[in-house]
């Protein structure tokens, strides 16, 4: 199996800054996450079955996941495991956010390859198509949290022209069976380039609680 057929991959244009372009989305996300309140967390979000607690949590341990594969110990699963609620889930979001940045920002981090086992057991994805992994994903979870919590959430023209093309070429099909990153595409009710991502990785842009 190659990587194309897990994931996007990620354009020499886009590669050579997608650590920039992951902490523009990164710190977008923890500005918006910052707005919720302990009464939000029981809130449901365009994630089915996941409260903004729950979503908190998988964001949480994502950039922890993230950050261990940077630096190299990615295929331990502990690291990507949301472990027990904590009592200051804002709190501990915002500090995963920097330990995440931090990695990717690492001398030589660019040149070597990360191991993603929630994606594939067997392979290592180059620094640069990894990260795009990630930075789609949080273009995405801080819309998430913004529709959550009714909130207006803007990205840079810039950050969201880099991910439309990553999220048009992640897998669709049979591959968005349930328990899947991502649910099965949905048609984009505007041509904006935020609802465009949101649809192609399965979120109806009109979702409301």
């Amino acid at each position: 199996m190659s990587a194309p057929e897990v994931g996007p991959e990620v354009g020499p244009e886009i590669g050579s800054d997608i650590v920039g372009l992951d902490a523009r989305a990164v710190r977008a996300s923890v500005q918006i996450v910052s707005q919720a309140s302990a009464a939000d967390l029981a809130r449901p979000t365009p994630c089915p079955d996941w409260t903004l607690a729950e979503l908190l949590a998988h964001m949480t341990a994502q950039h922890n996941g993230f950050a261990a594969a940077a630096a190299g110990d990615g295929a331990d699963l502990v690291h990507w495991q949301t472990g027990a609620p904590v009592d200051d889930p804002v709190g501990e979001y915002a500090a995963a956010a920097e330990r995440v940045m931090a990695a990717f920002a690492a001398a030589g981090v660019l040149a070597g390859e990360f191991v993603l086992p929630e994606i594939s057991p067997k392979l290592a994805f180059p620094a640069a198509e990894a990260i795009g992994f990630h930075f789609v994903d949080y273009v995405v979870h801080g819309w998430d949290v913004a529709r959550t919590l009714g909130r207006a959430y803007d990205l840079e023209p810039d950050v969201l022209a880099a991910a439309l093309p990553i999220a048009q070429a992640v897998p669709d099909g049979e591959r968005r069976r349930p328990g899947a990153a991502f649910a099965p595409r949905v048609a984009a009710s505007s041509g904006a380039p935020l609802g465009q991502i949101v649809a192609l990785l399965g979120r109806r842009p009109d979702w409301s609680p």
